[in-house]
C-alpha cells in the first residue's frame, strides 16, 4: 500500500482541514475492514437516512449508540448471565461478541433516534440545512430603483 504524504495539502490550504482529515482517516484505514455485525443504509426521505444493524441475541441494555466529534458509534457488549455459564452449546452460530461500528456523519446531520425491535438496531438521521446555507432567489429591480442598505460616504461626512 502506497503512503501518501499530505503535509503540502495542509500548508496550501486554509479551512480545508475537514477535508484532508477525512483524506488522511481513508487511508490509513486497514484494507481488512470489519463486516461484523452486518448493516444498512437507506434513504427514507429528500433529508432522511436510516440506518439498521442486525444485533441479533443483543437486548436493548447491552446496546449503546452515541455522537461523537461527528461520528456516530454503534457499540455491544454482551453482558454474560449465570444462564450462559451452566449452558453448554453444540454448536454456536449466533455470534454476540462485542462490536464497536463508527459511521461518519455528514454536517447538518443529527440522530432523530433508535429504535430496537426484531434483532434490528434502527438509528434515524435527519439532515437539517440552517437558513443562513439554504439557496435564497434575488429580486432583481428594473431601470435605476434599486434600494441600498448601504448609507453613501457623502451624506455621512
Amino acid at each position: 500500500m502506497r503512503n501518501f504524504d499530505l503535509a503540502p495539502l495542509y500548508r496550501a490550504t486554509v479551512g480545508f482541514d475537514q477535508i484532508a482529515d477525512m483524506m488522511d482517516r481513508v487511508l490509513s484505514n486497514d484494507v481488512a475492514q470489519p463486516t461484523y455485525p452486518p448493516y444498512n443504509i437507506e434513504k427514507t426521505a429528500d433529508d432522511a437516512y436510516r440506518i439498521s444493524v442486525a444485533v441479533a441475541g443483543f437486548a436493548e441494555q447491552d446496546l449503546s449508540v452515541e455522537v461523537r466529534e461527528g461520528q456516530l458509534i454503534v457499540s455491544a457488549r454482551k453482558s454474560e448471565t449465570e444462564e450462559e455459564g451452566t449452558r453448554t452449546f453444540l454448536h454456536r452460530g449466533i455470534a454476540t461478541r462485542a462490536f464497536e461500528r463508527k459511521f461518519q456523519l455528514a454536517d447538518h446531520v443529527r440522530v432523530e433516534g433508535a429504535s430496537h425491535s426484531d434483532g434490528m438496531l434502527h438509528i434515524d438521521l435527519v439532515r437539517e440545512v440552517p437558513e443562513a446555507l439554504k439557496p435564497r432567489r434575488i429580486a432583481i429591480a428594473s431601470g435605476d430603483s434599486v434600494e441600498k442598505d448601504v448609507v453613501d460616504a457623502k451624506a455621512v461626512n
